[in-house]
């Protein structure tokens, strides 16, 4: 009887885990192999929130054990049971133990990754197939096609093609509500009364796989950022689908209205908590925009709110995957700004006397997790007019969140965050004063800053630094159409308070001022 040739080997990487892809429907139990590896250097590349580590490995290990109850043959390795540091030296070790025809993946979520995998299969005289991932609602090859020919590369557009394409909010080519967009209505405050009760979102207890990860790291990581007493992510395709229902049937009702909103102890507010869930496939994005169109339909959420969910899955979401695949692997080391500072400390810590950071920073090291706005109009927003390289920045926000994968951190952070694409993203910096996130928090009620001072001991360093921010970058924006008028307002300050405002922010750089 005739043996049956080698089978293939395909890799599941650790945002890579729908149990049910179409991307592996040919699977054949019988020959091939799931071949899924937790390695050291993936925790240590950057300096990852220990709670992110624990969610990569607590997820993929209960896929694991699905596969393999299915019947299917996963070769696993665990962390710390091998010599073998990184991703591709671990899979070269095991091509060279066992013979495969080629070895295929799902395209990776990071560009250095692809190149790791394509490295080890070469190593091995194998071919890679890299297939199309159907996670996304897009693809590389369609974004580069839409953005042929383009002078600007604006999301607006591109979510309009998306909404076409999917018929989400949509009543034939006319978008529901008559309006493709209703940001202007997403941009409330709670105003002094606060959030009030707010509705606690579910909650997911550690089982025992999930125990002995958080041991693990507890144990391998002890040097690292972050804080697991509270891990309560959901790491199974079960708790994701709960997850989305609870967001559907408990905040999104409320989340258009105050989606841009902060409070001072309040890290979920009306937030969704599902992007971790999505960015490692546990959910389909698809499901997630289906389920929200279904409750406005239903009359349990407002067009706002519903437009607002749909804009960030379908056109933010897979718009920041087709600029990164489009534009690197150049893109990472743009620095349009020639930003060159040193990211503060206390990003690591959360030790600093302005309120605003200490929260956003405190909650990330707890949880994890800031919402967008803390994380654009916060921490970003300081990061931005300190004039901090925009490596270091990156590095930060791809260790510390858990749903961060570079594909969708890296365009928000050097693009939107901090302009250092020069515009390819974003159509101007956003840049601000203090006085923005005392309207959009309560934040600057608690802190010993006035966000509408600029210079002297209380001034707001977000303030002062906006101003020198216009000053360093005059010439830059003097003619920019959307900067012209806050160069103008600068221009209009005294030689004198110039002068104070660039000795201020000199202190703030070398952090003798607090």
């Amino acid at each position: 009887m005739t043996q049956p040739g080698p089978g293939r080997l395909f890799v599941v990487l650790g945002d890579q885990l729908d149990p049910a892809t179409p991307a592996y429907a040919d699977f054949d139990p019988t020959r091939d192999v799931l071949w899924m590896a937790e390695v050291e250097d993936e925790a240590r590349h950057v300096p990852s929130h220990r709670a992110r580590i624990a969610l990569f490995l607590a997820a993929m290990r209960h896929f694991r054990e699905a596969q393999r109850a299915l019947g299917r043959r996963v070769m696993y390795r665990s962390l710390g049971a091998a010599t073998e540091t990184s991703l591709a030296a671990a899979l070269a070790s095991d091509l060279e133990r066992e013979r495969f025809r080629v070895v295929i993946c799902i395209k990776p979520g990071e560009w250095r990754v692809e190149r790791a995998l394509e490295g080890a299969a070469q190593s091995a005289g194998l071919p890679l197939e890299v297939r199309d991932d159907p996670h996304f609602l897009s693809t590389p090859a369609a974004f580069a096609t839409w953005a042929e020919g383009r002078k600007e590369l604006r999301l607006e557009y591109f979510y309009r093609v998306m909404r076409r394409q999917t018929g989400l909010l949509m009543e034939g080519d006319t978008p529901a509500g008559g309006a493709w967009n209703f940001d202007a209505a997403n941009r409330g405050s709670f105003g002094r009364q606060g959030p009030g009760m707010l509705p606690a979102p579910a909650r997911f207890a550690p089982d025992e796989i999930t125990r002995e990860v958080l041991e693990l790291v507890e144990q391998q990581f002890p040097d690292h950022p972050g804080e697991l007493a509270e891990f309560d992510w959901p790491v199974t395709r079960d708790e994701a689908l709960l997850a989305l229902e609870d967001f559907i049937e408990q905040r999104l009702e409320c989340f258009g209205q105050y989606q841009d909103a902060m409070w001072t102890a309040e890290p979920w507010l009306y937030h969704s908590r599902i992007s971790a869930a999505l960015n490692l496939h546990l959910l389909h994005p698809r499901e997630a925009c289906d389920a929200a169109e279904q409750a406005w339909k239903r009359g349990r959420a407002p067009i706002e709110a519903v437009e607002g969910f749909i804009r960030q899955v379908l056109g933010w979401r897979e718009y920041v995957r087709g600029l990164y695949w489009l534009r690197m692997p150049a893109y990472q080391d743009l620095n349009a700004l020639d930003a060159r500072e040193g990211l503060p400390a206390f990003y690591w810590n959360g030790e600093t006397p302005m309120h605003c950071l200490a929260d956003s920073i405190g909650q990330t090291l707890r949880h994890g997790y800031a919402h967008h706005i803390q994380r654009l109009m916060v921490t970003g927003l300081y990061a931005l007019l300190l004039g901090v390289d925009p490596r270091q920045v990156h590095e930060w926000y791809l260790a510390v969140y858990v749903d961060a994968v570079e594909w969708v951190e890296l365009p928000n952070v050097l693009g939107m965050a901090l302009f250092a694409d020069g515009g390819v993203m974003a159509s101007k910096p956003y840049a601000a004063t203090g006085k923005y996130i005392d309207r959009m928090s309560n934040y600057c009620g608690h802190c010993r800053y006035r966000p509408d001072q600029s210079t002297g001991s209380q001034a707001c360093p977000f303030t002062t630094l906006y101003w020198d921010f216009l000053d360093r970058h005059e010439e830059r924006f003097a003619n920019h159409p959307r900067m012209a008028l806050q160069v103008r307002n600068l221009r209009r300050l005294s030689p004198t308070v110039r002068e104070s405002i660039r000795a201020r922010a000199a202190e703030l750089r070398q952090g003798s001022a607090g």
